[in-house]
């Protein structure tokens, strides 16, 4: 085996070796293609493509110009910012007559999808069109396809259209069998991040608050379906609650679908609406190359909208790919000192992480809310420790199905005395000079004092988060306390409750900062922390991709509980996050 498992080393770093090369090679190509100037010909469409994409919040700019590389897998991340800055760019050019829409199998959180379906509206107050056409349509795809003047369906393809379901993965059963026990500590009765751990299926609050927010995304799906293909309200929620798209043709018969037509003849009817005969070629561009033509904004003004982009897990230290609090504190320091920047935009989509780690990063926030006006810009998520660093925010915005709230705090470590005695036959012993220096060992059980210590820790964490709220909220303890106890919120019902001031879109967040700046004619705005390259990207998600290969290899199915248990790790101590393992379908 441990010749074999060298071999397999051995092929995998041949196989760096060759990407490493290609990626070098990649990169001169996509510099070079870089230079030269793109044009929009006349009567042209802006071709939106995005089956089997992943919206992120933001992407290299060139993302979408390179096809997927087999090794690194078939989904692609396109940036939000990419999409919204090229239907507004198709909107202003002449030369742009139509917008082609292909998104029945997007990827994407509720909010990101609201936030591309208004500037597709907007974009329609231009007088151009928008025609949508899919092979199959989920529920996420079909609900911003809606928003086109007309939408087709492959006659074998197929519609989802019967509402949201949340499932959560419970680990109890699990733990039992290896006997290890989780040694839980929270506060409120809704932090539900902890019951995977004790539970084997959702506790009724949990139920309670689950149901509420998934009915308020689903009834902002239902009406904004129902406007833009002018079916009564009431008949789209008939059709959603009772799944009567049962057949392509129901789709059609119901109002939701213009047509079962195929590729051909939708290619015949965009030509029909350029004005083009039969065999003419349709002039397109897609969102990486409209968005070449343009030039930002006031480019050269010296006012700055500095948009800080919390996206992932809250996290301590210096950790890629999430908010780290020691990236995160020099990058808010650094938008505070520069005098160039008039107003700070803190646009958040997380779930929220380590205490600490808000709590660092709340502070340097509200530093620079005593010299600068700050916004909070809530994305898809901004709970729990995602709220807590928008808690000093002058103004939160927020969509209306945007999951925010969950002001709570957990504990959690983990008992593996069953595990190591009875499972592994390890034993452990230990010599210590006082009562707790051996305090929170996880290889004996733990006693009362030491639980009673640990509960008060989370307690006075959970006080210092009400407080934070509190303050920024300008709201009593006892009101925040109400709404609070970990409570998931939509966005709709956050503003209701006062956790939230504007619904509205990340350009709504722009434009009240710059108001609040005085400089509403002047400003451009600038991103923090610094964008990756495209090829930058490439390596690092290549680097994870090789060192997760390694691994299975040394670890053979010993890796995916490695994998469980790396994130369990990280889940210890003092939390503020989303119930673990939520997925929305």
């Amino acid at each position: 085996m441990k010749f074999l498992s060298n071999v397999l080393a051995v092929i995998v770093g041949l196989l760096v070796f060759w990407v490493l090369a290609f990626f070098l090679i990649a990169g001169i190509i996509a510099i070079s293609a870089g230079s030269q100037e793109v044009t929009v010909k006349e009567n042209s469409l802006l071709h939106i493509n995005l089956n089997g994409v992943n919206i992120v919040e933001r992407a290299p700019e060139d993302d979408l110009s390179l096809p997927p590389l087999p090794f690194l897998g078939e989904v692609s991340n396109v940036g939000l910012n990419q999409i919204i800055k090229a239907i507004q760019a198709a909107k202003e050019n002449e030369d742009i007559k139509g917008i082609y829409l292909e998104s029945g199998l997007i990827a994407a959180g509720q909010s990101h999808i609201l936030e591309i379906r208004m500037a597709l509206e907007d974009f329609k107050e231009s007088g151009k069109f928008i025609l949508a056409y899919g092979e199959y349509f989920t529920e996420s795809g079909y609900f911003l396809c809606s928003v086109a003047d007309e939408i087709y369906l492959n006659p074998i393809g197929d519609l989802e259209f019967n509402g949201f379901v949340a499932n959560s993965v419970f680990l109890k059963g699990l733990f039992e069998k290896i006997e290890v026990e989780p040694i839980i500590f929270r506060v409120g009765e809704f932090k539900s991040a902890i019951e995977p751990f004790i539970l084997d299926k959702m506790s009724e609050e949990n139920r309670l608050q689950t149901r509420v927010y998934l009915e308020d995304l689903n009834q902002i799906l239902i009406s904004e379906v129902a406007r833009s293909r002018s079916i009564p309200e009431e008949k789209v929620q008939e059709i959603n609650d009772n799944m009567l798209v049962r057949t392509n043709q129901d789709a059609v018969d119901l109002g939701l679908i213009d047509a079962l037509w195929y590729d051909d003849q939708v290619k015949d009817k965009l030509r029909e609406k350029l004005g083009l005969d039969e065999d003419e070629d349709i002039n397109s561009i897609n969102v990486t190359g409209l968005n070449k033509t343009t030039s930002e904004k006031n480019r050269l003004s010296r006012n700055q909208i500095a948009v800080i982009m919390a996206d992932g897990e809250i996290v301590g230290g210096n950790s890629p790919n999430q908010i780290s609090s020691d990236v995160f504190l020099k990058e808010i320091r650094k938008a505070r000192k520069n005098e160039s920047v008039k107003a700070i935009v803190l646009r958040i989509n997380s779930p929220g992480g380590s205490a600490v780690a808000s709590e660092v990063i709340w502070r340097e926030l509200l530093e620079a809310q005593k010299e600068k006006p700050l916004i909070a810009s809530m994305s898809n998520y901004a709970a729990s420790g995602g709220y807590y660093i928008a808690a000093p925010a002058d103004t939160i915005v927020a969509q209306p199905n945007t999951i925010t709230g969950s002001i709570g705090v957990f504990g959690l470590m983990f008992n593996t005395r069953g595990l190591l005695n009875n499972k592994l036959g390890i034993t452990t012993d230990a010599v210590s000079t006082g009562t707790y220096s051996d305090f929170l060992n996880p290889t004996r059980d733990m006693p009362e004092s030491e639980k009673a210590i640990m509960q008060g820790k989370v307690e006075e964490v959970y006080d210092t988060f009400i407080s934070r709220v509190a303050a920024g909220r300008g709201m009593s303890r006892d009101a925040v306390i109400e709404i609070a106890g970990g409570r998931v919120w939509s966005g709709k019902r956050a503003k209701e409750v006062g956790l939230v001031d504007v619904l509205g879109d990340f350009e709504d967040a722009i434009s009240i900062a710059a108001i609040k700046a005085g400089v509403e004619e002047d400003y451009r705005v600038v991103m923090y922390p610094k964008q990756k390259s495209m090829l930058e990207q490439l390596l690092s998600d290549f680097g994870a991709d090789v060192e997760g290969s390694y691994q299975r290899i040394k670890m053979g199915h010993s890796y995916e509980l490695y994998k469980t248990l790396e994130k369990l790790q990280r889940l210890q101590g003092k939390m503020a996050i989303l119930p673990f393992q939520l997925e929305i379908d």
